[in-house]
């Protein structure tokens, strides 16, 4: 199709606005940028922008579909003091809730909300210890009839003992293997943490895939992860993964909060990938991560969710404020280290995954993963201001159309690939039957 009357925002290495300009899209990929496409491909169908700003589609680096049924669900006894007992009283025991139709809803209801927020790739770290067999292919088939990307895992853990933990093995193994080639799945292979690994466990999960397998896990979220490494191995949590084989440059590390000066060196030498989740940390009161410190070193940081609602803007908006307050200086946190963390490094944290598509930007040859954004500028808008543009104007209530792959996903509006009404309903009448389940699980681990 042709897409005209657009004012694009390209993010390439030198960002530039193109006001009424056209796109040429065909198989999936953008062929051609420029003026009056239309009158060159006259056979095509052609989609007016109405002027409204089309720009690449927004990636997560790092989220939770399974934790959708926690909005609204009540934890039993005092609320946690600390984030290891939020893991005791509500992740563990909610994981533990998830059926297939659990897994299936969890990833269904946060598939539409992607779509809404216009973001069309997410980086998912996957739980659910009752389904575990096949839970991955049940996410990854609700991610392919949405129309979105995907990079899949599962978190293997020992808190549920060997036979868990193996099932865990098997599942990133079989996912790694069913989507080699996949443009619109990848698999990492997923790890809790530290604190719930063996060195065994670790071992295993080394072994069970190639060399150049990426690990997608959580490091340093809380002390605990810290204190518990050193207890085990006498070595800090980077430290430790590091003597396993778990670092490089495909692995993925989430969070960073409590490591110290000599593993942000070590994931910046190895080349592994970290990403920050400002609003689930401060939710959780884990700290923050020091993000530019980290950037300074080298290390590619993108930014996740952590299974919050997947408007990524926020996400970006969050981080560029909290890193203020916490220094009590209105100078930390660049908007310009925002985009190069949420466009850049999650662009090419994808490309890690899906090798074979290039995302993140608009160019030929680049997928057709396009948001449509009805953003009315009252002062003017440029290349330079853009970053600021976006962190005080934008909003996710803006984005009128997400495309991934050249085919609409919505529509000025509306949904093309999910009915939202449909799964909102079926989602609510199986929500009591997991609450109640979690209910009964709720204590297991504390």
């Amino acid at each position: 199709m042709i897409i005209k009357n657009a004012n694009l925002i390209t993010w390439e290495e030198e960002n530039r606005i193109l006001e009424g300009s056209s796109l040429f899209i065909k198989d999936g990929l953008i062929k051609e940028v420029g003026l009056d496409l239309e009158k060159k491909h006259p056979e095509e169908e052609v989609f007016d922008a109405r002027g409204q700003y089309v720009m690449p589609g927004n990636i997560c680096a790092h989220t939770h579909f399974y934790g959708a049924f926690a909005r609204g669900m009540g934890i039993p006894g005092d609320a946690p003091k600390d984030f290891p007992e939020i893991l005791e009283k509500l992740w563990w025991p909610l994981d533990m809730a998830l059926d297939e139709d659990g897994v299936r809803y969890s990833a269904l209801v946060f598939a539409v909300d992607a779509v809404k927020n216009g973001t069309t790739t997410l980086f998912d770290h996957h739980a659910s210890p009752s389904f575990i067999d096949g839970s991955l292919d049940v996410i990854g088939d609700v991610i392919e009839d949405a129309g979105l990307r995907g990079v899949l895992c599962y978190e293997v853990t020992d808190r549920n003992g060997e036979e868990g933990a193996k099932a865990g093995i098997d599942e990133n193994v079989r996912m790694i293997k069913k989507v080699a080639g996949n443009n619109r799945l990848g698999a990492a292979f997923g790890l809790h943490a530290s604190l719930t690994l063996n060195d065994e466990t670790l071992d295993a999960c080394r072994a069970a895939i190639g060399e150049e397998a990426g690990f997608h896990i959580h490091v340093g979220e809380h002390q605990a992860d810290e204190y518990d490494s050193l207890k085990r191995s006498g070595l800090r949590v980077v430290d430790r993964l590091k003597k396993h084989g778990i670092l490089g440059p495909k692995s993925i590390v989430a969070h960073g909060v409590h490591i110290d000066q000599r593993e942000a060196v070590q994931l910046a030498e190895s080349g592994t990938w970290l990403t920050h989740q400002p609003r689930s940390n401060m939710n959780n009161a884990v700290g923050v991560a020091a993000i530019e410190d980290f950037l300074r070193l080298g290390i590619k940081v993108g930014i996740g969710t952590d299974g919050f609602y997947h408007a990524m803007w926020e996400e970006w908006k969050t981080a560029y404020f909290l890193h203020k307050v916490q220094h009590k200086d209105p100078r930390r946190m660049s908007a310009m280290d925002i985009i190069q963390m949420g466009v850049k490094n999650n662009a090419a944290l994808a490309k890690v995954y899906l090798p074979e598509t290039t995302l993140g930007v608009i160019t030929p040859g680049a997928a057709a993963d396009l948001i449509f954004v009805d953003y009315h500028p009252y002062t003017p808008l440029n290349a330079g201001n853009l970053p600021w543009q976006i962190i005080f104007g934008f909003q996710e209530g803006m984005i009128t159309s997400t495309m991934v792959d050249g085919k609409f996903l919505m529509k000025d509006k509306e949904l093309l690939t999910l009915d939202e009404e449909k799964i909102a309903a079926e989602a609510q009448a199986i929500a009591p039957g997991i609450w109640e389940r979690y209910q009964s699980y709720a204590g297991t681990y504390s």
